[in-house]
């Protein structure tokens, strides 16, 4: 009877926590993160209107970026999972543009090398720290990076005059601003992970 019971709860368990992880915020950062293949059948072809379609797609899933924070923290429903998928999407989304910008000749790849570089060795320095127990607080330096790479990848999507707007230099800039910030938050996040790492290893020692 006792085993049943603690089955049953059990199995309860489970059922919530998937009901939990299946909630608005998680299913739009899915839909961010299926929203690079489709980016990526657009940039095939380099066409002044399919640009334009590109960079609006891209603009409006980078918005769900804070849409899918802001509803998670207002249904009550952050979860791991959500954790787990928001920066998913966010550098999924941001890398894939960034690659298929190369053979068009709008990023150069050394740039896109240095930035999809800080972001796996910052991401593996952060799955180390989680091991560790070690939490390193967030700082303005991330949401600036990441800002101006999505505003940098929209310039350079669109590529072509707008309005009178040379779309391509403007992104030419703000990619170089981009990478400025991007190294810089890595640099900074390596430096205060050492720093706290230093801290505790006196008293963790036997």
């Amino acid at each position: 009877m006792e085993i049943r019971l603690n089955l049953s709860k059990t199995e309860g368990s489970s059922h919530i926590a998937k009901n939990k992880a299946l909630n608005l915020p998680n299913a739009i950062s899915i839909l961010r993160i299926l929203t690079a293949p489709v980016l990526i059948l657009l940039l095939l072809t380099p066409d002044r209107k399919i640009n334009l379609i590109a960079g609006i797609i891209f603009s409006v899933a980078a918005l769900t970026d804070w849409l899918d924070g802001y509803l998670a923290r207002k249904m009550s429903v952050e979860t791991s999972v959500g954790k787990f998928l928001d920066p998913l999407a966010d550098k999924l989304l941001i890398v894939t543009c960034l690659i298929m910008l190369i053979p068009l000749g709008r990023a150069p790849a050394w740039i896109v090398a240095l930035i999809i570089g800080r972001e796996i060795a910052v991401t593996g320095l952060r799955s180390v720290a989680i091991l560790e127990g070690i939490v390193i607080a967030a700082t303005g330096l991330g949401k600036y990076k990441t800002a101006f790479q999505i505003a940098s990848v929209i310039a350079l999507i669109l590529h072509y005059n707008f309005l009178g707007i040379d779309f391509q230099s403007v992104g030419t800039v703000l990619l170089y601003l981009a990478l400025i910030l991007t190294l810089w938050s890595g640099i900074d996040y390596f430096v205060r992970f050492l720093t706290t790492i230093t801290k505790i290893s006196p008293h963790t020692a036997p």
